[in-house]
């Protein structure tokens, strides 16, 4: 008996241990009026429901015993019966407080989990449009019809249930026979059940009723859009018209079964419900079926033409592309003489800055050479940002926080994982658009402490998105702050996150919690102790604003002296009318989200998508802000009603913030996929699906997934000046040629941001696209030569990095810089630059200034190209050098300028960097000139 009560007193407080913990964190966060409001919403949906099934239940439990015959005669089925009666009469009572209870206990928790539904509902905010066939205001299929679906099936589960509990009690009790001679039911019997089937049968009409409006967010399949969401030709005039007779026909038949209170008999309900059950399979289902053969299939295009358009425009507005803009663009612009050629040459500098620097590619890179200790690390991904220069012009930056490393603590136990190893320390930031003399990032923040272009700011990092694991800080335990030349350096946390761990109850609630039972008693905790989870950015975020969709990246900007986490949210439905659906998890994948960077929300199907919040997250206190983004947008409106004080209004939005504001790529991704189909306006075009675009998989990986969009400052044909823009490509359906090319105003602060333009290449001049592009640079004899020289240097590899497409004067620049990781080295250095405009002979040359002179024809390649005189080449091979000499050269200036990296000579490492170019320059030539390699 003791071992038992303890069982569940443990169980008791492991239950509120969970609930007790939840409110210590909203409130430590400062919303916890968050935990309330779905707290009380779910304890009330839960009560109400709960009690409503249970009292309807036990009702019809009640009235149907009440309702018994007195028993005589005894047959041999109420012989049997009676031992059943007799078994359960001295528990009558109990029997069915517990039946109910547990049913009510069921129909509250399933009632529950709708509290977004009821408080969407309950708060709705109207669109202020209506659609085309109803004319209803959007907020009713977003915000009313799911709460009016959830209500039709209760009352459908509570009808059922009523009517089996209601027969199984007449059965039991004699008011229902199935072998005795003479009546099958009695007269009460029969009027008790006629009520709850004439209930059934109400339920059924509203359902039918609520059938008609549904038609405007059903999904079906056309020819040109498999994610068709709408009203079709059939369902406008076979469906609708189906459903309205439907809905008076089941009226009817409830009306006799209610009518059976007085007649007494089943044979007016039951003819009633056989005709509803005929009508249904008649008008229902044959007759669309019917109209769909003869009618519509004979000439589907004109048929469909009025619903086409309306789909198109709803979903256009729907995922806010009707506003994109659609130019026809040559791109295959052929300079007209060498002054034009110069013209180009001149344009290309200042139409877009090419971000040579692969966010995707270098981050080997910051890990081998800013990692400093082996319990940090960045992540594989990093991040594309803009920052101010010397001089005060804004550059490209990629950007990544050196977080801490659970896995690579030299000694893991209990007190180095959650005490002393508790944060990252600093930001590392590189330009762009250059990189140093050896290839590697042109360091603008660097080092620990770090220091640099940046105004001083908080370098500690205590959250992050590597951060999943908890720790306790703030006690008599020091923590490992950073090391450096003169030893490590402690540090005691000054912020005021996390939960004060001094109250004893507060270390009983975590250790039972995390299952961590050193939490209560371990010394290393005491006065000042605060204990810090849910660390990542993305966690935070989703707790305290549960009803947001959040963006699968979140990125570090410094701000203000801090730094913070900037992370972007969506608002959702899945019940705009004649806007058709996507995935999110399918559309937001790409070549990079296979395992470097989260997608969102796998499996949540929308069709209608806003950035209404940017949120952010202070790396060292952890404070969350949500920003109201988009001021439109009425389901966020109808959330801040929901959540009161939660969101701040734009306008309190710093100008600091702003700077570092941006398109999101997972809101950006979702449009290009829907403008895949959906750029075409016209309802003919749309049908026939001729015009339809496709996604390429990025060339320059073997993944086979679609190409990422890229961030770059760059300026489209209608600018004036360049923009920090998210780009990317399209190419015909099932051809790699390029269909389009579509860039998006990515800058906060721009007043065209969020600003969509495609540039339509033309289908009759076949320009190429990506994957062409790619085959171009891979195919060419003196590219493919080159870069086999580079990769017979220590076994090297060769790593593409991205492919940016920049329209330039009625052409298409490509760009893609070319990396080389050496057998001996982790990291990829970039050595190289392919650059293609036109018909112009590809290039690859050392740097982007090179490729873009030769390419347009101002210098000649540098393979085979002689300098003027006196000037002194030192990438000539001296007489009677071979190859493989060369490589000699090249591989000694490759082992020195390692060494000198293993000793931080980094001018000795530049220097080692310039001979290794020069022999590979060498051994070009000498190739070129010999042939074989060792000729």
């Amino acid at each position: 008996m003791t071992l038992g009560v303890l069982a569940v007193l443990a169980m008791l407080f492991v239950m509120f241990a969970g609930f007790w913990t939840d409110w210590l964190w909203y409130r430590s966060v400062k919303y916890s009026s968050v935990f309330t409001t779905t707290l009380w919403t779910k304890i009330g949906l839960f009560f109400s429901f709960g009690v409503l099934m249970a009292v309807a239940v036990g009702v019809n439990v009640w009235l149907a015993h009440r309702l018994r015959p007195p028993l005589s005669a005894m047959s041999v089925e109420q012989q049997s019966l009676d031992r059943y009666r007799m078994g359960i009469a001295p528990f009558k009572k109990w029997a069915l407080i517990a039946v109910t209870a547990v049913i009510g206990l069921i129909a509250g928790a399933s009632a529950s989990g709708e509290w977004r539904t009821w408080l969407q509902w309950v708060n709705a905010v109207p669109f202020g449009k209506t659609d085309p066939q109803f004319g209803m205001d959007i907020a009713f299929y977003t915000f009313d019809l799911p709460w009016y679906r959830f209500l039709l099936s209760f009352g459908f589960a509570c009808a059922v249930l009523c009517l089996v509990a209601a027969a199984l009690t007449h059965y039991l009790y004699g008011g229902l026979r199935l072998t005795s001679p003479g009546s099958r039911a009695t007269a009460a019997a029969t009027g008790h059940l006629s009520v709850l089937l004439g209930i059934f049968v109400s339920l059924k009409a509203i359902a039918y009723w609520l059938d008609r409006y549904g038609l405007a967010v059903k999904s079906s399949g056309l020819k040109s859009a498999d994610n068709w969401t709408g009203l079709r030709y059939v369902d406008a005039n076979a469906y609708l018209p189906a459903k309205t007779i439907l809905f008076f026909i089941a009226a009817i038949c409830a009306v006799l079964f209610f009518a059976t209170l007085w007649r007494r008999t089943w044979q007016l309900p039951v003819i009633g419900f056989g005709l509803m059950v005929l009508s249904a399979i008649l008008i229902g289902g044959l007759y669309p079926a019917i109209v769909q053969k003869f009618q519509v299939q004979p000439n589907e295009q004109a048929k469909e033409a009025p619903y086409i358009k309306q789909n198109i425009k709803a979903t256009r507005d729907a995922y806010d592309i009707q506003n994109s803009e659609v130019t026809p663009y040559k791109g295959d612009y052929k300079p007209a003489d060498k002054a034009d050629s110069q013209r180009l040459r001149d344009d290309a500098d200042t139409t877009a800055s090419m971000r040579l620097l692969d966010p995707n590619v270098v981050s080997p890179a910051f890990q081998q050479q800013q990692q400093v200790r082996g319990y940090y690390q960045f992540p594989s991904t990093l991040d594309v940002d803009r920052y101010k220069d010397k001089d005060g012009a804004e550059q490209d930056t990629v950007i990544g926080l050196r977080e801490l490393n659970i896995a690579g603590i030299p000694e893991r136990n209990w007190i180095n994982d959650h005490f002393k190893y508790t944060h990252g320390y600093g930001a590392v930031a590189a330009k762009g658009t250059e990189a140093s003399d050896g290839g590697g990032p042109k360091y603008t923040e660097s080092d620990l402490p770090a220091k640099g272009q940046l105004p001083p700011y908080q370098q500690r990092v205590y959250y992050g998105e590597k951060t999943s694991q908890y720790s306790i800080v703030g006690g008599p335990q020091k923590e490992l702050d950073y090391s450096d030349d003169s030893g490590e350096k402690s540090y005691s946390y000054r912020g005021k996150s996390g939960v004060n761990l001094s109250n004893p109850v507060n270390r009983a609630a975590y250790a039972a919690a995390f299952g961590e039972p050193q939490i209560l008693y371990s010394g290393a905790i005491g006065k000042g102790s605060r204990i810090l989870y849910n660390r990542t950015p993305k966690e935070r975020v989703e707790a305290v604003a549960p009803w947001l969709t959040i963006d699968g990246d979140a990125y570090p900007a410094v701000i203000d002296g801090r730094i913070k986490w900037i992370v972007d949210a969506y608002t959702t439905s899945n019940g705009y009318p004649y806007a058709s659906r996507t995935t999110l998890g399918d559309s937001t994948a790409d070549s990079l989200t296979d395992g470097q960077r989260a997608v969102v929300a796998q499996q949540n199907q929308v069709n209608y998508i806003r950035n209404s919040v940017k949120a952010t997250v202070d790396a060292y206190d952890g404070s969350v802000k949500l920003y109201q983004w988009d001021e439109k947008d009425p389901v966020l409106k109808t959330w801040m009603k929901s959540f009161p004080g939660t969101v701040e209004k734009k306008s309190a939005i710093s100008p600091a913030l702003k700077e570092h504001l941006r398109y999101p790529q997972d809101l950006f991704k979702v449009q290009r996929q829907l403008l895949t189909t959906y750029h075409v306006t016209d309802p003919g075009t749309f049908y026939t699906g001729s015009e339809r675009w496709q996604i390429p998989n990025d060339p320059t990986t073997k993944s086979g997934n679609a190409v990422p969009p890229y961030y770059l400052s760059m300026k489209m044909p209608d600018q004036k000046n360049r923009a920090f823009s998210l780009t990317t490509t399209f190419t015909p359906n099932k051809r790699d040629n390029l269909g389009a090319f579509m860039a998006v105003d990515a800058n906060a602060t721009s007043g065209d941001y969020g600003k969509i333009r495609l540039l339509k290449l033309p289908s009759q001049t076949p320009v190429p696209g990506p994957q062409l592009v790619q085959s171009k640079f891979n195919s060419d004899p003196n590219i493919a030569n080159e870069l086999n020289i580079l990769k017979k240097l220590g076994d090297s590899e060769i790593e593409y990095g991205n492919l940016l497409t920049v329209p330039l004067d009625g052409g298409l620049l490509y760009v893609e810089p070319v990396y080389l990781r050496g057998a001996n080295t982790n990291y990829p250095l970039l050595k190289k630059v392919l650059v293609s405009y036109g018909d112009n002979k590809p290039v690859l040359e050392d740097s982007l200034k090179d490729a873009l002179d030769v390419v347009f024809g101002k210098k000649a390649p540098s393979t085979g190209a002689e300098n003027p005189p006196g000037d002194q080449d030192t990438s000539r091979p001296p007489s009677g050098q071979t190859v493989q000499q060369a490589l000699g050269d090249a591989q000694k200036a490759y082992e020195e300028g390692e060494k000198a990296r293993a000793s931080g000579d980094w001018a000795g490492y530049g220097e080692a960097q310039k001979k290794l170019k020069a022999a590979l320059d060498r051994a070009a030539k000498a190739s070129e000139k010999g042939g074989k390699p060792g000729s």
